[in-house]
């Protein structure tokens, strides 16, 4: 069984950065593209101040698409784990409301798997593995 699984060892990093960039890159290009409509009430909402949607948005975006290309994937992996475990308690932690408490263990299962790539790096078909391997 290993061997018939380690056939798919070379596509599995790029997936799994494509599959965790995809709800990054989208929520912040939704968030860029409203212009923060809604979003800065729905924060200060919660007790974030509102001034916070654009860097938080931008973080969203760019951090996304680093982690799709592969670029200073540990570093960014490890931001956006603290991003998933702070937003997790911030606007999720409302454990009566079955989607909130879903949200809450994606956002957790998130940060689990950017702890992974924060510790095994972007794997194949990243910039960081190329550049590592001297192919620049």
């Amino acid at each position: 069984m290993d061997n018939l699984l380690s056939k798919f060892d070379p596509f599995a990093a790029p997936l799994g950065r494509l599959f965790l960039s995809l709800i990054f890159i989208g929520a912040g290009f939704a968030k860029v593209a409203s212009g923060g409509a809604g979003m800065t009430e729905y924060m200060e909402a919660a007790g974030v101040p509102g001034f916070l949607f654009w860097p938080a948005a931008l973080f969203e975006l760019l951090a996304g698409i680093a982690i799709l290309i592969g670029f200073k994937t540990r570093l960014v992996a490890f931001l956006l784990a603290g991003f998933c475990l702070v937003t997790a308690v911030m606007f999720h932690a409302d454990f009566a409301d079955q989607t909130q408490q879903t949200m809450f263990l994606k956002n957790l299962a998130m940060a689990g798997a950017f702890l992974f790539l924060m510790r095994f790096g972007g794997g194949e078909f990243s910039l960081d593995n190329r550049a590592a391997s001297g192919d620049s």
